[in-house]
């Protein structure tokens, strides 16, 4: 059996583990990252890029819709549009393997040895991977756990025939006529949207009192509008029981008791992801958890020395940001950089039909903080840049202390919005205050006048409403 030493061995190959991987060797660090199935994880492969490639291929396809309806879209007509999904997925799948590539590039320039197996545990600096050539034995003096999560499936609903992982959606040559979509959150939201824009049916069943549970009334009902425009059916407060009989439909019990059964070709169970903690060996270990997750600490260490976690593993937000930004810091840390996790906020973007973009805290949040509030907010329907797009549905808004102007929060809900989400970020991370978003020139005309003019009607003198 082959056997090699390193300084640091990542086990993962997703968004932090690759980053992780790079930064230790742009510090000069042995390092060995291992990656059973494709470089870039649940993001690059079957999440975030395929996922936003569809959406747009969905957005493309409605925007032409409209233009063959009469209503003279933008003074534009076009008639008898067709869409080929194969098409599209070959498209979407392009795109995935042109950034998978260039992850492996990146990695061999930062000189990482790439080993494409399964990693387990032997103990917790040497783990036993399981190649296509035999068996191959790691031993590390420091390891970082990488192994993200994995969709969680309904036990009246697997995985498996007509019943879809968000994964499998975005696998489909054929559009389905009619989708059921069980779970109204981000992941739900985005593909039902995009899947009613290709021309299916979508039914979305959303156990909480309203979809996207994570955010105020304000931020969802623009989308809740635009499901509406687009005929997507939205049932809160019920639940889906399992198939009918005849496996053409999906039945939904709701809080009235009442039972119905939704017809459906494809039934997308989109209810959580959770942390993929097994088949590694990670049992033997014997590390700290904090419920399914690894716990960690302000370093990414888990209760071993020497074994780091990162990114889904170790709990929310499972976003690829933040893991990104703590395989970046882990590899600081092994070089012997003085870091810790010292993040203000970590923004958070819903690809919706209007986009939504948070950052900091929501209003509710910051109260149970703060007693007194400044909050400001500018609708884009007074935006120059989203009427001459068509997009002035939304708002950005502002949440700032009352004593000392610190903003505390920024969102916003419309087309395009999760270009502001660096904005929002890099003005918390600065501990902006409303006189600095105010006083800062924007340039006309964008989108992100918006942000000035939220803080200025904070401070009471908005200048465009």
């Amino acid at each position: 059996m082959n056997e090699i030493t390193c300084k640091l061995l990542v086990i993962g190959g997703g968004p932090g583990g690759y980053v992780c991987a790079i930064r230790a060797g742009q510090l000069g660090l042995d390092t060995v990252i291992v990656e059973s199935e494709k470089l870039g994880g649940t993001c690059l492969n079957i999440g975030c890029i395929p996922s936003k490639a569809l959406i747009h291929a969905a957005d493309e396809f409605d925007k032409v819709m409209k233009m063959t309806r009469g209503h003279g879209h933008c003074g534009i007509t076009v008639q008898s549009p067709s869409l080929d999904l194969t098409r599209t997925m070959e498209w979407k799948d392009s795109i995935v393997a042109k950034l998978n590539g260039g992850v492996g590039s990146l990695l061999q320039k930062a000189r990482v040895k790439t080993i494409r197996g399964h990693a387990r545990f032997i103990d917790g600096k040497t783990v036993e991977v399981a190649t296509e050539t035999g068996n191959q034995i790691v031993r590390a003096d420091n390891v970082v756990i990488a192994t993200g999560s994995e969709p969680v499936s309904l036990a009246n609903l697997p995985f498996g025939g007509a019943v879809l992982s968000s994964a499998d959606a975005l696998s489909l040559r054929e559009r389905p006529e009619q989708l059921a979509v069980i779970g109204g959150g981000y992941i739900g939201l985005e593909l039902g949207t995009a899947f009613a824009k290709l021309g299916s049916k979508v039914t979305i069943v959303e156990g909480s009192q309203q979809i996207l549970p994570q955010y105020d009334g304000d931020l969802v009902k623009p989308v809740m509008k635009r499901l509406s425009e687009l005929g997507v059916k939205v049932l809160t407060e019920a639940l889906a029981e399992g198939l009918d009989t005849d496996g053409k439909g999906v039945i939904v019990k709701q809080r009235n008791g009442e039972r119905q059964t939704l017809a459906a070709d494809r039934v997308l169970v989109t209810v959580g992801r959770r942390p993929r903690v097994e088949g590694f060996g990670l049992e033997e270990l014997d590390l700290d958890r904090s419920g399914p997750f690894i716990r960690i600490d302000d370093q990414c260490r888990s209760s071993m020395r020497g074994v780091y976690a990162i990114g889904d593993v170790t709990g929310d937000p499972m976003l690829a940001h933040r893991a990104m930004a703590q395989g970046e810091m882990v590899a600081e840390l092994v070089a012997g950089h003085r870091r810790n996790w010292d993040k203000r906020c970590i923004p958070a973007v819903c690809f919706t039909d209007p986009e939504i973009v948070s950052a900091g805290m929501l209003p509710a949040e910051a109260r149970v903080e703060v007693e007194n509030l400044k909050i400001g907010t500018f609708p884009f329907a007074a935006n120059g840049r989203a009427m001459t797009t068509t997009s002035e549905k939304g708002f950005v808004r502002v949440v700032a202390r009352a004593d000392n102007h610190l903003v505390l929060g920024l969102q916003a809900v419309g087309a395009g919005v999760s270009e502001l989400g660096s904005a929002f970020a890099l003005a918390i991370e600065m501990g902006a205050r409303l006189e600095d978003l105010a006083g800062t020139v924007h340039p006309h005309p964008t989108l992100s006048e918006a942000l000035q003019e939220a803080a200025l009607q904070a401070l009471g003198h908005a200048l465009h409403i």
